[in-house]
C-alpha cells in the first residue's frame, strides 16, 4: 500500500512538473489564445473606371455579424436576442452558422449587411449576448448610369468547398468574395487587395475587453484599381437603346482592339450577386425565358447571314476566280439542281456585278460565285479574318463559333450526306456557319484597318499578335468601296445608319439571318471614320427583322453620339 502511495505521488509530482515546467510554453498560449482574438480584415477590392476616370464599380461599407462558437454561452439565447434586434428568423441564423462554421474558435458569419439602425438595436442588447461580434465589410456598388453586368461580372462568397476546388486557394476563407465572372474575375488577382489581422482582448463572454498591447496590427491593402476601355456615355445610349430587347451591341476602336461598348440584352442588375437581392428577385431573373444571365457577346452563337459576303468576295477575288466586272441575273431564285435558293428579294435585282451584290445584298449573284471555289479553301481563308477561333479578349469564357470544313460536314452529315448545295448555303452566311457577336467585331476591325488592327481588350490585350489576312491592297480597297456605298447608295441596304454628319465616312453591311425558332436576327457591321477618329460598330437584333431596317437605325444614334455630341472629349481623350 505504502509503495503504492509512493509511485501515486511520484506520478502526481513528475504530472506537476511537466505542465508547469515542460509544456508551460504550450499552455500559456492556449491561455492567451483564450483572452486574446486575431481577426481577419478584409480588403477593399480595387475599383473599376471607364476610359475617362469614371468610376463603374466602387465599394461602401456595410456590416458582418460574427459568432465565436468556443465564446458562446447560450446559442439560443443569442438567436432569440440577435433575431428580436434585428428582426431576422432564428432560422436563417442557424442555417448561416451551419454554413459558415469553420472551428469554433474562429469567427462564423450569421448575418450579412446590418443597417446602423440594427447595429444600435444590437449595442443595446450587448450584455445579453456572448461570443457575438460585428466588422465592417466592404461591399460593391455600381455607377447608377450603366448596368454591363456582363462585362463587369460578379463576386461570389467562398465557402470551403469552393476553397478546396480551387487550385490555387490564395488565402481564401469561408465568406470572402471572389471574382466569379468578367472582369471581375479576369482580374482577380489585382482587384483582391491583400486582408490584414487586428488583435484585441476579450472577457470570459467572448466581449471586447480593449486593445491588446504589444502586438501589432496589420493594415489590410486595398487592390489596385483597373481602368478600362469602356465609355459609359456610349454604354448607356446601347443599353438604352436595347431595353426590351434581345441582342448585342458592341463598339471599339478598330486601331487599338479597346472596346468601348459591351451591351448584350437583357441584362440584370449588377448588384444581382451581393447582400443586396432578393430572392424573389433572384427567381424572377433565373426563371425569366430570355436568359438575362447569358452573355450573348462571347457565348450566343448566329448565324452571320450577308454580312459573311465580304469574306467570300475577297476570297474569290484573292483567287482570280472572279472580277469587279463579274455579272450574273438574279430573277430571285436560283435553281441548282433539284432546289430552289430564293433571294431575299423575291422580285430579283436583274442584272448585277459584284459591287451591286454587296450594295443591295444579292443573294443569287452569291449562289453562283460560290462554286468556283472549295469549301476547304473558303474555310481556310475564312480563318484567317477569326471565324472558328476565340478572340482571346481578356475576359472569361468564350465560344468560338463554327467554320465548318469538308471534314466537319463528313461527321456531320456523312461522307455522301451532304452536297455542293450546302456551298450555296454557306456563300451568304447561313447553314452550318456560326459567329458570336465578339468575333464580328473583330472581323469589323479586320475590314476597317485592310488587317492591321489588334486584339480586342477591355483592361489589356492578352497578346498582341493577330493573324493578317493575306488580302492585296487591290482587294481591300475594292471591299471598302462597297461596304461605303452599302451606307450612300440609295439602293444600299445599310443608307439607314447615316446620321448625314459632315466628312463623317461610313462603312457597312447588313444581314438577315434565319432562324428557325421565329423571325429572322437582323445584323448590322459598320465602321465609321472622321478627323482622324475611327470607330466600329456591331448590332445584333434577336427576332428583328431585316438588318437594315431595325439594326442599322441603332447605329446611326451611336455614331451620331460619337463624332457630333461627345466629338471633343471622346477624340481628345
Amino acid at each position: 500500500m505504502i509503495t503504492f502511495v509512493i509511485i501515486l505521488h511520484s506520478v502526481l509530482a513528475f504530472r506537476f512538473f511537466q505542465l508547469q515546467i515542460l509544456d508551460f510554453e504550450f499552455y500559456n498560449k492556449r491561455a492567451d489564445s483564450n483572452r486574446i482574438r486575431a481577426i481577419s480584415l478584409p480588403a477593399s477590392r480595387g475599383l473599376i473606371l471607364d476610359r475617362h476616370g469614371e468610376i463603374i464599380v466602387d465599394n461602401y461599407p456595410t456590416y458582418i455579424l460574427y459568432g465565436i462558437g468556443a465564446e458562446i454561452r447560450d446559442k439560443q439565447k443569442n438567436y432569440k436576442v440577435i433575431s428580436h434586434s434585428i428582426g431576422i428568423d432564428t432560422s436563417i441564423l442557424k442555417k448561416n452558422y451551419k454554413n459558415y462554421y469553420r472551428n469554433r474558435f474562429l469567427p462564423t458569419r450569421l448575418v450579412k449587411d446590418l443597417t446602423i439602425e440594427q447595429l444600435s438595436r444590437l449595442e443595446e442588447a450587448k450584455n445579453d449576448l456572448s461570443g457575438i461580434m460585428y466588422k465592417q465589410f466592404p461591399e460593391r456598388i455600381y455607377n447608377p448610369k450603366i448596368r454591363a453586368s456582363h462585362v463587369l461580372g460578379y463576386l461570389k462568397e467562398m465557402d470551403q468547398e469552393m476553397i478546396q476546388k480551387m487550385v490555387s486557394n490564395g488565402d481564401y476563407e469561408s465568406g470572402d468574395l471572389v471574382g466569379w465572372s468578367g472582369l471581375e474575375q479576369e482580374y482577380e488577382t489585382t482587384l483582391k487587395g491583400d486582408k490584414g489581422v487586428e488583435y484585441f482582448q476579450v472577457d470570459a463572454y467572448g466581449r471586447e475587453a480593449g486593445k491588446l498591447e504589444g502586438e501589432e496590427n496589420i493594415l489590410s491593402s486595398p487592390g489596385n484599381n483597373i481602368s478600362t476601355t469602356l465609355d459609359v456615355s456610349l454604354q448607356q445610349l446601347i443599353e438604352k437603346e436595347f431595353r426590351g430587347k434581345k441582342g448585342v451591341g458592341i463598339v471599339s476602336d478598330p486601331r487599338t482592339g479597346g472596346i468601348l461598348a459591351y451591351v448584350s440584352a437583357p441584362d440584370y442588375k449588377p448588384d444581382l450577386f451581393t447582400g443586396l437581392i432578393s430572392n424573389s428577385d433572384w427567381q424572377e431573373v433565373i426563371s425569366d425565358p430570355n436568359r438575362p444571365l447569358l452573355n450573348r457577346v462571347a457565348n450566343g452563337t448566329y448565324p452571320p447571314a450577308s454580312i459573311f459576303k465580304m469574306v467570300v468576295a475577297l476570297a474569290l477575288l484573292e483567287k482570280n476566280l472572279i472580277s469587279p466586272q463579274t455579272e450574273v441575273f438574279c430573277t430571285g431564285s436560283y435553281e441548282f439542281y433539284d432546289r430552289t435558293f430564293g433571294c431575299w428579294s423575291e422580285f430579283g435585282h436583274g442584272k448585277i456585278d459584284l459591287e451591286q451584290a454587296i450594295v443591295q445584298s444579292c443573294d443569287v449573284f452569291f449562289y453562283q460565285a460560290i462554286q468556283k471555289i472549295k469549301l476547304n479553301e473558303l474555310a481556310e481563308f475564312a480563318k484567317q479574318f477569326g471565324f472558328g477561333y476565340e478572340t482571346n479578349i481578356d475576359l472569361p469564357a468564350e465560344m468560338k463559333g463554327r467554320m465548318p470544313d469538308r471534314a466537319f460536314m463528313n461527321r456531320l452529315y456523312g461522307r455522301w450526306g451532304w452536297s455542293q448545295g450546302a456551298m450555296l448555303n454557306i456563300s451568304i452566311g447561313q447553314g452550318e456557319i456560326l459567329v458570336t457577336p465578339l468575333q464580328m467585331a473583330a472581323y469589323t476591325n479586320i475590314l476597317a484597318t485592310k488587317g492591321n488592327t489588334h486584339p480586342l481588350y477591355m483592361v489589356q490585350a492578352k497578346d498582341d499578335f493577330i493573324v493578317k489576312p493575306i488580302v492585296r491592297n487591290q482587294s481591300w480597297n475594292l471591299i471598302q468601296k462597297y461596304m461605303r456605298k452599302v451606307i450612300s447608295d440609295p439602293k444600299g441596304t445599310g443608307r439607314r445608319s447615316d446620321p448625314k454628319i459632315p466628312g463623317l465616312k461610313i462603312s457597312g453591311k447588313t444581314g438577315t439571318a434565319e432562324n428557325p425558332h421565329g423571325e429572322p436576327h437582323a445584323w448590322f457591321i459598320a465602321f465609321g471614320e472622321k478627323d482622324g477618329a475611327m470607330i466600329s460598330v456591331v448590332i445584333l437584333i434577336e427576332n428583328g427583322g431585316h438588318g437594315g431596317e431595325v439594326a442599322a437605325p441603332m447605329a446611326r444614334k451611336i455614331f451620331k453620339q460619337y463624332f457630333e455630341d461627345d466629338k471633343t472629349k471622346l477624340v481628345n481623350s
